[in-house]
């Protein structure tokens, strides 16, 4: 299968939140439910999956997941829960995460969010329509197909780095002489050009050209002492709640034998009664 991506333009960008909508409404993630500690509605979340950010000089830069070629989250994630297809996308199966929130420390791009609020919670984030574009039901992310002015545009990845590379070429004094996502931690799937420098509109600076098993490696390396900590506590946690019942057993004091008053009647009939003088 051919590798997927996205190309950004943010010179073209308007800021309509076309794809916001059609993200929302094509993967059913319900209404905004910003948290209490994220700010605002804008910012990316368990129901918002990309969204548009405003950065220097009054451009619109749309924010998802970047689809790394290398995926720290999907190295991260102990069960498989998080994988790169095929076509390039970063899947995930919710059916088989524990829900360890890995993924989200090693995401460079701080990208996964989770539903905090769901007593069977998730990680969220986008997977470039992939069950339903490997299925035919879309032949392209909602997303791209719903840009008014083509600022975000999916197809081949080296199709779309040629692209890129040729209208950098084409009007070298519009655009800065760069491809966001090329090279970046060994190279993504969702990668942008622009006339403003990024890292302005919260990309990260100073990202390795390489991928970074390293914050995967990191974040593992805290599992055998996360298990044994939560086993210490959870067998401590038994040991308190089973020696307070012990001690409230033994604090309640035994119960007083039950006399039979109909004895004491037959044995009161049975004694003489004297006659007064």
């Amino acid at each position: 299968m051919k590798h997927m991506a996205i190309l950004t333009d943010v010179t073209r960008c308007i800021g309509c939140e076309e794809c916001v909508l059609a993200c929302q409404k094509t993967n059913e993630t319900g209404p905004d439910a910003p948290y209490r500690w994220q700010g605002d509605a804008s910012e990316l979340s368990s129901t918002r999956w990309t969204t548009i950010k405003r950065g220097p000089q009054g451009r619109y830069v749309r924010e998802q997941c970047r689809h790394c070629l290398d995926p720290a989250c999907a190295a991260a994630c102990p069960v498989g829960a998080l994988y790169t297809t095929e076509s390039g996308a970063v899947a995930y199966d919710a059916d088989i995460c524990m829900g360890c929130r890995y993924c989200m420390v090693a995401c460079p791009f701080r990208m996964t969010r989770y539903e905090w609020d769901s007593p069977m919670p998730r990680v969220r984030k986008c997977i470039l329509c992939h069950d339903a574009v490997c299925s035919g039901e879309l032949d392209q992310p909602a997303c791209t197909a719903a840009c008014p002015t083509k600022a975000t545009l999916f197809g081949e990845r080296e199709a779309l780095l040629a692209e890129a590379r040729r209208r950098i070429e084409a009007a070298p004094d519009r655009y800065v002489n760069h491809i966001w996502g090329e090279h970046e931690v060994g190279g993504t799937s969702v990668f942008y050009i622009s006339d403003v420098e990024l890292t302005a509109a919260g990309w990260p600076e100073d990202l390795p050209g390489h991928a970074v098993p390293d914050l995967a490696t990191t974040v593992l390396s805290t599992v055998p002492a996360t298990f044994l900590t939560v086993g210490a506590g959870m067998a401590g946690i038994h040991w308190v709640i089973r020696r307070r019942d012990k001690l409230a057993a033994a604090a309640v004091p035994p119960p007083e034998p039950e006399t039979d008053d109909s004895n004491d009647d037959e044995v009161s009939s049975l004694r003489p009664t004297r006659t007064p003088a």
